[in-house]
């Protein structure tokens, strides 16, 4: 069988950046069902937009020199001819030296670099599997034309998170068909960077409810720990807050839960004790809190709350269950980043099979939904309704997340 032969257009190439984590793992192979898997797949062209200090496209391209650099994006494709010579596509628009706007998003190319990877197909008459990492773009407008440009050229897209994919503990996933009231993620980081992460996260197992995905019917985003602990204290989802139920499977399940009292290595933190962690000085994001329900009335609460965990942990309520479900997505030291094996086997798949592993719908409702919490606190915090977020889907029967 011949071998295909892939693209990457990256933003940079350098040490614990989103490229180094998957192209190195194409070049070099990775740890995989308790062996070490060389992809069967070649990485013959790389375009690198900036290239900061460190930068590793030009030293690895001497270490593989079957990975050629070029200049711009379209000779990346066509290997410097004039139609597209390659059999996939990574797109991995993600760190880089990039404005913010005045929403706070990083203004990443992915789109722009997009559009010039379909540009290609179209002057060559024929189109190849692209994976776009992460978020599709910061604007949902381009987010909604990359999936109906796939669509319109008939070629497969897989985009998204590592964090769906990743190792869970436990080993479990939603049950295919499960009646769930509403579920939580407790998480780490900022908007526009981590938010996706962890609603990512949720949407990988709320997708497979009974009906499948319905889409969201509006979304409430609020900052601050004063705001965030009202709704703590709240008691409820319908009265501003979420299920305490679920809040405590969470933070139960964190490997990383950050101690509160002197002397005390790992206990459930009272109110008043989470409250002064998110207030610590050392904290690098304020607390951050989304509230959404979806279309058929299943309701969500993302929590990001640096200074109290510092991973991504998951709890749902079923009906006619007595306790939640809950599990750990789990993120290795970062020295290790493993939870990239999973995302660059499902690249690979995509690749050989010409299918993309799991559906891009769940990336486009969560680019949407990031954009659109990111749009609540820009606006003062209100609630947005959100009639754009009607994306119906079915997932996959089979569960998808690292569990070999």
């Amino acid at each position: 069988m011949k071998r295909p032969r892939i693209a990457a257009v990256v933003t940079e190439y350098r040490r614990y950046s989103h490229a180094q984590h998957i192209l190195d793992r194409y070049l070099f192979g990775y740890s995989w069902n308790g062996r070490h898997h060389v992809p069967e797949i070649d990485l013959v062209s790389l375009y690198t937009d900036q290239q900061p200090d460190g930068e590793l496209s030009r030293s690895r391209s001497a270490q593989c020199p079957q990975m050629k650099i070029y200049p711009t994006i379209a000779e990346a494709l066509t290997c410097g001819g004039e139609k597209l010579a390659v059999d996939g596509v990574l797109l991995i628009g993600e760190h880089g030296n990039y404005p913010f706007n005045e929403k706070g998003q990083h203004l990443y190319p992915r789109y722009e670099f997009y559009k010039q990877i379909v540009d290609v197909f179209r002057n060559s008459g024929r189109s190849v599997p692209v994976f776009n990492d992460k978020h599709l773009s910061w604007k949902w407008e381009w987010a909604r034309e990359m999936v109906q440009l796939s669509r319109e050229l008939d070629f497969p897209l897989l985009a998204g998170s590592s964090l769906p994919v990743t190792r869970r503990l436990p080993q479990v996933d939603m049950p295919l068909g499960a009646r769930v009231e509403e579920a939580m993620c407790v998480a780490v980081g900022g908007v526009d960077g981590y938010d996706i992460h962890a609603l990512e996260a949720m949407q990988s197992m709320v997708e497979r409810r009974r009906g499948g995905e319905s889409g969201v019917a509006w979304i409430h985003a609020v900052r601050g720990a004063d705001a965030v602990m009202a709704a703590l204290r709240s008691g409820s989802f319908d009265a501003g807050g979420w299920d305490p139920e679920l809040f405590r499977a969470c933070l139960c399940r964190s490997h990383r839960l950050v101690p509160t009292r002197q002397g005390f290595n790992h206990h459930l933190p009272s109110s008043d004790e989470i409250q002064g962690r998110m207030t610590a000085k050392d904290n690098s994001n304020t607390p951050v809190l989304y509230r959404y329900q979806h279309r058929d009335g299943l309701k969500m609460s993302m929590l990001l709350i640096e200074g109290v965990v510092n991973d991504f942990t998951f709890a749902a309520r079923l009906s006619g269950k007595q306790k939640p479900l809950s599990l750990q997505m789990f993120l290795p030291p970062r020295e290790v980043c493993n939870f990239f094996n999973p995302l660059t086997h499902a690249t690979e798949q995509l690749f050989h099979t010409g299918q993309a592993p799991y559906p891009v719908e769940r990336t486009l409702l969560t680019t949407g939904l990031t954009a659109s919490g990111v749009e609540s606190l820009f606006q003062g915090q209100q609630i947005l309704i959100t009639p754009h977020l009607g994306i119906q889907y079915q997932p996959t029967r089979h569960s998808t997340y690292w569990s070999n």
